[in-house]
């Protein structure tokens, strides 16, 4: 009987102690954010959309070594490798990514392709508008991804051969 009583009362103490966390909460200010009229606040660590970034000099971080796409336990990232040449050079190592697909309907932002490149060419941005009504506008490509080259750098281009005698 008296464990019995004891189960009652430390139940009350239980509900108690809730009610009273709930009600120091509700006499609290609410915080809400004017979003879509303000600007969005993010936590640092947030993972929103996939940037795939550049270097000092404007040239793709990328070298094609499917480190990430190994990494990702959705398989949601799709990589074709070609090589640098000495008339078109994109990246700084031997091959770039010529195509580099993240599929979004797949991905589930854990951040492990992020962990696992060697260079740091992808990274977690602060985008989070990435909802659609088709899922094929859900596959992400390497132009949409990749930032803007930084200001004062030179960006990769084929040189235009000088003719002969000139």
């Amino acid at each position: 009987m008296a464990s019995k009583i004891q189960e009652i009362l430390g139940s009350a103490a239980a509900i108690a102690k809730g009610m009273g966390i709930t009600f120091k909460e509700m006499l609290q200010p609410t915080i809400t954010e004017d979003y879509p009229d303000g600007p969005a606040l993010f936590q640092e660590r947030y993972r929103g959309a996939h940037q795939l970034q550049r270097d000092d000099n404007g040239m793709e971080k990328c070298v094609a070594c499917f480190l990430c796409a190994a990494a990702c336990p959705a398989e949601c990232i799709y990589i074709e490798a070609a090589e640098n040449t000495d008339k078109l050079r994109i990246s700084g190592g031997e091959r770039y990514a010529s195509v580099y697909n993240i599929d979004y309907s797949r991905c589930i932002f854990c951040g492990y392709c992020v962990e696992a490149c060697p260079t740091d060419a992808i990274t977690h941005g602060h985008g989070f508008e990435i909802a659609a009504y088709n899922t094929s506008t859900l596959i992400i490509r390497k132009e949409q991804m990749l930032v803007k080259i930084p200001e004062g750098a030179t960006p990769p281009a084929i040189p235009v051969p000088v003719a002969a005698g000139h």
